[in-house]
């Protein structure tokens, strides 16, 4: 298993290696919305003879479209770049460091799994300058700094991991059209939401759909129910001891993030199909309710990817638009909250070549030659908003830039048997009947005996 895990990592290096005259996706200087000094600075850093190894979980499209942003590093100082990835990239980078032949940057989306690199000794800290930046420079600057900081194997916590490319999850969609026939307006506010979920059943219809089938994975979408609602009602470090079981599954402000969700989804009235629907109802299938004539739902929250199942030839801003999932309004202290993922860019390799890629990551030039291409969303403040591909992504990433609070999804946080087991399994309980304290309690059970 593991020759053959490394065999496939070193073909696709070579696939991947940055061919000897490659052509820069934009032409320096020609496109305003970059920052092009950027490109200038990079030119007074000389790597030439210098070879920069990247291990990341971007392929296929993905892949093509981080090479447009490296040839840019590698075209201005001269640093020859290998990229690579793998079906099994989790696993591989383990493998590579472990056995002493790490990359010099490792890209993952697994904060977990990046403590675990940390506290074995296998990632270089990346100096407080770096946290200092990210600090200042994100939206929730602080909450990117706490998700890059672990403990190293002698218990001190340092920062390791530069946040890059996040996700956006808080977003509710909607057809403006329905809407507009309707008179209704986007809530700005949790009760303004409900006040509009009561009008649109007083009118006939239904507020929302929602799908939790996943095949294995089956409960997921309604996970990040609960952890959206648990960053509107419970403070940042509530959410935080939540997912390392500092407090129990079944604590009080768990309970009640668990019970909010549980009115709406068990309400025959509130959710399309009725609460019998809501599990078996595939999640990719789930929003095409919006389209319905007459629209069979109204609402569909669910993170940005989701328009890839819109049906065919939807025009986002014009078919379907979305608003920011809203806080409540009697919790003006927990601000505006995101629900998010992305990945995270870590050395395991010192090198000069490293600790200046690390600086071109801080550039705007950097996030920009991604962001005009479609596909990625950034919180870093100094970028310009007009590189996005659409008005859409810059909706998100103005979402991203003023959230107040950042948080990575609370499952991929918590152990695998819980994350992706008992919590799947027990929000299908919760929407099948069972009450939120049982369903928090068998959780928690399951949470105890893996210790």
């Amino acid at each position: 298993m593991k020759k053959t895990l490394l065999l496939g990592a070193a073909l696709v290096a070579l696939a991947f290696a940055k061919p000897a005259s490659a052509e820069l996706k934009f032409a320096p200087g020609e496109d305003a919305r970059f920052h092009w000094e950027n490109f200038e600075d990079l030119k007074k850093v000389d790597l030439k003879g210098e070879t920069l190894s990247i291990f990341g979980p971007w392929r296929g499209e993905d892949e093509a479209l981080v090479r447009s942003v490296l040839e840019y590093f590698s075209e201005a100082t001269g640093a020859t770049i290998n990229y690579s990835s793998s079906e099994n990239y989790e696993q591989q980078i383990v493998i590579d460091t472990q056995a002493g032949s790490p990359p010099n940057i490792a890209i993952l989306p697994q904060p977990g799994l990046l403590q675990d690199l940390a506290s074995k000794g296998l990632l270089v800290p990346l100096g407080d300058d770096v946290a200092n930046f990210v600090r200042d420079n994100y939206g929730a600057g602080q909450s990117w700094v706490d998700l890059g900081t672990y403990k190293d194997k002698d218990g001190a916590e340092k920062f390791f991991a530069f946040p890059y490319k996040a996700d956006l999850k808080s977003l509710v969609w909607y057809v403006p059209e329905n809407f507009e026939e309707a008179g209704y307006e986007v809530p700005k506010t949790w009760e303004e939401m409900q006040a509009l979920a009561d009008q649109i059943v007083a009118d006939g219809g239904v507020p929302w759909c929602i799908g939790l089938g996943s095949g294995g994975a089956t409960g997921w979408p309604a996970t990040d129910w609960v952890e959206d609602i648990m960053l509107r009602t419970a403070l940042p470090d509530t959410y935080d001891k939540w997912t390392t079981n500092e407090i129990p599954f079944n604590d009080p402000a768990v309970v009640n993030a668990l019970t909010i969700f549980a009115n709406i989804a068990t309400n025959d009235k509130y959710v399309d199909g009725g609460k019998a629907a809501v599990a078996a109802k595939d999640f990719r299938d789930s929003p095409k309710g919006l389209f319905g004539l007459p629209p069979k739902c109204y609402l569909h929250r669910q993170a940005s990817f989701i328009s890839s199942f819109f049906p065919e030839g939807t025009v986002l801003g014009e078919d379907a638009d979305f608003f920011y999932l809203p806080p409540f309004a009697d919790k003006p202290e927990l601000g505006t909250p995101v629900l998010g993922a992305g990945t995270l860019v870590a050395i395991t390799k010192d090198s000069k070549a490293a600790r200046e890629f690390i600086n071109f990551l801080e550039m705007p030039l950097a996030h920009e030659i991604w962001m005009a291409q479609s596909g990625l969303l950034t919180p870093l403040k100094t970028v310009n908003q007009d590189a996005y591909a659409n008005e859409q992504l810059k909706k998100q990433g103005d979402i991203l830039v003023n959230a107040s609070t950042f948080r990575f999804d609370g499952s991929d946080l918590m152990p695998g048997k819980i994350g992706a087991g008992a919590f799947w399994t027990g929000m299908i309980d919760l929407v099948g009947g069972k009450s939120p304290e049982a369903v928090a309690t068998e959780i928690q059970t399951s949470w105890d005996a893996i210790k």
